[in-house]
């Protein structure tokens, strides 16, 4: 039995790198892998480039390569978060967008969108995304019950965005309304290495401390009278790992939009499947979440001859996904 759960781990740490090589000769154009591999080597084996068509190099770095990077921080980024979320709070539905940054997200995109057309709308939905959980700090930390009120307040500080996101779209124009239906759907095309690389730190930076506390995570989700006697700063580190989940997933949804269920979904799969033990859970959800979103992103470009959102397709498959795990994971939370 330890033998074949050891397999599966491997089997998923190695999933997104499969991936990776199946998502880079997956287009309209077709690059066989043999010239997949001599153009991303071709830097540094001049022989080879001057061997291959010019366009091979930017078809891989210039379209290909930002898009596959993007979907694999992205859904690593979620699950992280959600994982994070869900072992803080001890709640198995809380996910990454629980404080309410896609909806703060959603209205700083939309701003930029529809007033400021030439404004990098990255820059306002992470702004807004960021505000959003500053907010949920705020007004949660006067509460006696911390834990709850931040669900709570989350709650009400989405519902506040999203009737301000409704309010925006009232004086859209057509075509930026269009523009901002596609952002808010989830969708993986638009952004290029210029819109990605700011993004790609924060979330580097973020999954590297989280990782760096997942031990931290087991304590917290004890009791907080337990968590104390073991040594544990209950306030700050929970402020903490909320902190960072909200900055991980802000700069995920800044660029990517929204896309749901992965923060959610995840987390209870690998729970499923290797319990509850916050050491394993958050490094295979972020290498699951990434192969995850990857595989989602190929099955949406090969669907249809049009570009179709991913986080549509992911909330189509989540829902029943969510239902069945939830039906057979509910003894790793008892």
């Amino acid at each position: 039995m330890r033998d074949r759960t050891r397999i599966l781990r491997l089997f998923i740490y190695g999933l997104p790198f499969v991936l990776l090589a199946g998502s880079l000769a997956l287009g309209p154009f077709r690059i066989s892998l043999a010239d997949i591999f001599k153009t991303l080597l071709a830097p540094l084996v001049p022989a080879w480039k001057a061997s291959l068509p010019p366009e091979y190099a930017g078809i891989i770095f210039g379209i290909r390569l930002p898009r596959i990077i993007l979907a694999m921080a992205t859904g690593a980024a979620l699950s992280t978060s959600g994982a994070s979320l869900q072992a803080l709070f001890k709640n198995p539905l809380v996910n990454e967008y629980i404080l309410g940054i896609s909806s703060g997200a959603g209205f700083g995109a939309a701003l930029s969108l529809v007033f400021l057309p030439h404004f990098p709308p990255q820059v306002l939905a992470f702004t807004f995304a960021v505000v959003s959980v500053l907010l949920v700090l705020a007004i949660a930390s006067r509460s006696e019950t911390p834990a709850i009120s931040l669900l709570l307040t989350g709650v009400i500080v989405s519902a506040f965005f999203t009737a301000l996101l409704s309010l925006v779209e009232l004086f859209a124009s057509p075509y930026s309304l269009q523009t901002l239906f596609f952002w808010l759907m989830g969708n993986l095309s638009l952004p290029g290495w210029k819109q990605l690389l700011p993004s790609l730190p924060i979330i580097a930076a973020g999954m590297l401390v989280l990782y760096r506390m997942r031990w931290r995570l087991n304590v917290l989700s004890m009791s907080d009278d337990e968590a104390r006697s073991l040594g544990a700063d209950i306030r700050r580190e929970k402020l903490l790992v909320v902190v960072l989940a909200a900055l991980i997933t802000a700069a995920a949804v800044s660029v990517a939009g929204i896309i749901g269920w992965i923060g959610l979904i995840v987390p209870h799969l690998v729970r499923m499947m290797f319990g509850a033990e916050n050491r394993r859970v958050l490094p295979l959800s972020a290498a699951l979440g990434a192969s995850f979103l990857l595989a989602a992103d190929d099955v949406t470009r090969s669907l249809a001859s049009f570009e179709i959102p991913v986080g549509v397709f992911t909330s189509l498959i989540g829902i029943p996904i969510f239902i069945v795990l939830l039906r057979r994971s509910s003894k790793v939370w008892l």
